[in-house]
């Protein structure tokens, strides 16, 4: 078939109700009709001279024509996403907006970034504090989160996923921490709340340095602020949920500006 012939809004549809194993579902993706999905369909099976799915009573599967031929097809779309940003990057391929908390830029991550952009002059950055800020919104290309996981996005640890204990005196509770009482259950309470509470991890590292009392943070940052040694604060470390970890939508991080910088940073980890 040549390919000013490819059906391609039929592939489309096709690749959407082979996802969701409903034309209902389909059709709601797509912002069409159900009738109009069975159409695509019933048009696509007439091409190319198949049945591609039928109806069972557990609901709609494929056929194993139509199974032999997804994972090409669905290559195929991502080459034709990249293709398509490729084109529309332009000067943007220069610049990274990059959300990631305060504390770690200043830990970690603006030395890396420094180092990234000796290599590449031309690179600039605009950095947005805030490791929740929305991708969308900010027009973000990566952006740093101390969480369990990437979740729906894709992602890389950086880092291991430890914290430390430093300092002495009373326990200083921030929101990264579970337990600001330390009582070991990771169960913090309104009825015990520490007595000197702060707002991110880095006024907790600031307060432990100026001796107000302890704290447990990511050794990754205790690394880069604290006033102790870090051989001594990766041998104090232990284990924890969360880590820092570098995140984007499936779309950013497919571009290969993106991908230049991740292997960047790990690299450097």
């Amino acid at each position: 078939m040549k390919r000013s012939h490819l059906p391609l809004n039929a592939l489309r549809v096709f690749d959407a109700a082979a996802r969701h194993l409903s034309f209902t579902r389909a059709a709601d993706e797509l912002a069409v009709t159900p009738a109009a999905v069975g159409q695509q369909i019933r048009a696509l099976e007439d091409v190319l001279g198949v049945v591609l799915f039928r109806r069972t009573s557990k609901g709609l599967e494929l056929t194993d024509e139509a199974g032999a031929g997804l994972a090409a097809l669905r290559s195929g779309f991502l080459q034709f996403e990249d293709a398509v940003q490729s084109m529309q990057a332009g000067q943007s391929s220069l610049v990274y907006t990059i959300a990631a908390p305060r504390e770690f830029f200043a830990a970690w991550l603006a030395e890396r970034l420094g180092a990234f952009r000796k290599a590449n002059p031309q690179v600039r950055y605009a950095l947005v504090d805030g490791e929740m800020t929305d991708f969308t919104e900010a027009n973000l290309d990566l952006a740093v989160r101390w969480t369990e996981g990437p979740g729906e996005l894709e992602g890389v640890q950086l880092g291991a996923a430890d914290w430390v204990e430093i300092g002495e005196g009373d326990w200083i509770g921030w929101p990264g921490d579970p337990d600001p009482c330390g009582k070991g259950d990771g169960e913090g309470t309104e009825d015990a709340k520490p007595p000197i509470i702060v707002s991110d991890a880095g006024q907790a590292v600031a307060a432990a340095n100026a001796g107000l009392g302890r704290v447990r943070v990511p050794v990754l940052l205790a690394q880069g602020l604290a006033a102790w040694d870090r051989d001594d604060l990766a041998a104090k470390a232990t284990p924890c949920r969360r880590a820092y970890w570098l995140v984007a939508p499936r779309p950013q991080w497919r571009q290969k500006k993106v991908r230049d910088l991740v292997a960047a940073l790990t690299a450097a980890d």
